[in-house]
């Protein structure tokens, strides 16, 4: 079984997506530029918006996903969400996703945010593996897995379909040894 658990960072709190904050989850993933990378078309309303949300609920009380909000300490926006889905706590593993709004990028709030989901992957779920799946022109999310020791491990063809079109995807993972590993290095 999962439960939520509010993270800090230095900059954010990761917290639970409530209804409320269906403007901003849409804000984000009616951009175009957000959601190419995404594997979904752009939301049209606030009520699919709602619907992204109610799906983080309705995957936490299943115990598949579990998807924190990122909110800026300092001021309180929201920046995009991260979290985890496929979970399978008897195979110890789950994928890792997140999405910013193109306000915030390039300000390391991803790196934060990752860096504290995957601390609470391997000590608090006890997980050995965190996987990813990234469209290869995705360079910016390429780069954020890679920075935090993720391997990539091959190419999955037309892993994707959205929009008319098959997409491939690249299968990365990073394992539990391998994170403890880069830890003791820093």
């Amino acid at each position: 079984m999962l439960t939520f658990q509010k993270l800090e960072t230095e900059r954010i709190v990761l917290d639970e997506v409530k209804m409320n904050d269906a403007p901003y989850v849409f804000a984000a993933l009616s951009d175009h530029s957000v959601t190419q990378f995404y594997g979904m078309e752009p939301l049209q309303s606030i009520e699919e918006a709602e619907r992204v949300i109610s799906s983080f609920r309705c995957g936490l009380q299943e115990g598949r996903v579990i998807r924190w909000g990122m909110f800026c300490k300092e001021e309180g926006h929201f920046l995009g969400t991260i979290g985890l889905h496929q979970v399978n706590r008897s195979n110890r593993r789950a994928e890792i996703g997140y999405e910013l709004h193109p306000d915030h990028w390039k300000k390391g709030f991803a790196t934060e945010a990752m860096k504290a989901v995957l601390a609470y992957c391997f000590n608090e779920l006890d997980l050995l593996r965190i996987g990813a799946m990234v469209y290869p022109k995705n360079k910016a999310s390429a780069a954020l897995l890679e920075k935090h020791g993720f391997i990539r491990e091959g190419l999955l063809h037309s892993y994707y379909y959205h929009g008319g079109k098959a997409y491939d995807a690249n299968v990365y993972a990073l394992l539990r040894e391998e994170w403890e590993e880069a830890g003791k290095r820093k």
